[in-house]
């Protein structure tokens, strides 16, 4: 029940008691619920970790010697080289266009902003085969631009950069949406030129969300498979991707071998993401030091 409080003895206001929750808990947001805990955990677990462990599980079932066959195979470590290149070369395009992009769509003011901020999302809900099967039309044979790169690295390259774009866009635009402003002219104001306040303001700022973009891009592309299924031609160690090897191992029935390259992918993103965190984590403790 509220109870009324005289103030000077004209005003009264009601102080409501805290909400009640089931089973007549008082109910707060402060803090996280053990069931709460329970239910994430489980989620996770059920979700990712049991797969991963199957996985990993069924890459050793013809044990260690197995494991290291399967990954020390010529055309495994290939895939695996050409996979990590390509994604590499695909997350660094991505980290300099798509800073460009986040800038102009949050600093400048154009007709179509909204079309253009519209259509950056569109990898997202795009399938990626219709993606691949787009880039050939482009890029193909019958390219009506008369760029022909189909079956050739870059192509893969065109494709990998295509759908993991986005990824480096959503995570610098809404930093740069909260950056102060007041900096940057103060340090036009005392005379810095434009390549000082970006190098020395802007960019020690927006480098954490620009390697956890690029991050987030690479990670995305070791592991893609239908943007490039009809653009790069899957050619044994030239342009085929560590998933269409292991779509080609599951269907000679190399389960090891599908399994084991696998993991290694697995490895590879989780030490990317890994090293880039920990990239980050220094970069924000040395901005909070200097601060």
């Amino acid at each position: 029940m509220s109870t009324p409080v005289t103030d000077s003895g004209s005003q009264r206001a009601v102080s409501k008691a805290p909400p009640r929750g089931f089973l007549g808990r008082s109910r707060t947001f402060s803090g996280v619920s053990p069931l709460g805990i329970g239910v994430a955990s489980l989620w996770l677990t059920v979700i990712v970790l049991l797969p991963l462990a199957a996985i990993t599980v069924s890459s050793f079932s013809d044990g260690w010697s197995g494991f290291v066959d399967a990954v020390t195979d010529p055309n495994a470590l290939a895939t695996l080289r050409i996979t990590v290149i390509v994604s590499l070369v695909a997350a660094l395009i991505n980290v300099v266009f798509g800073t460009i992009i986040a800038w102009v769509l949050v600093r400048d003011q154009f007709w179509g902003k909204g079309f253009v901020n519209a259509i950056i999302d569109l990898p997202f809900a795009l399938p990626t085969i219709v993606a691949s099967l787009v880039l050939l039309s482009l890029y193909g044979p019958n390219s009506p631009i008369d760029v022909h790169i189909n079956a050739t690295k870059p192509a893969v390259v065109v494709a990998l950069t295509f759908v993991t774009l986005p990824f480096v866009v959503r995570q610098v635009q809404p930093v740069l949406m909260e950056l102060d402003t007041d900096v940057e002219e103060a340090a036009a104001v005392l005379g810095a030129t434009n390549w000082t306040t970006w190098t020395k303001i802007v960019l020690p700022a927006l480098l954490p969300s620009i390697l956890t973009g690029a991050g987030l891009a690479f990670t995305r592309a070791i592991g893609e498979f239908g943007s490039v299924v009809l653009i790069g031609g899957n050619i044994p160690r030239d342009t085929q991707v560590a998933s269409q090897y292991i779509q080609q191992q599951i269907e000679v029935d190399d389960q090891v071998g599908a399994a084991a390259v696998s993991v290694m992918l697995l490895l590879i993103a989780f030490c990317a993401l890994l090293v880039l965190r920990l990239v980050g984590h220094r970069q924000r403790m040395r901005e909070e030091r200097d601060q």
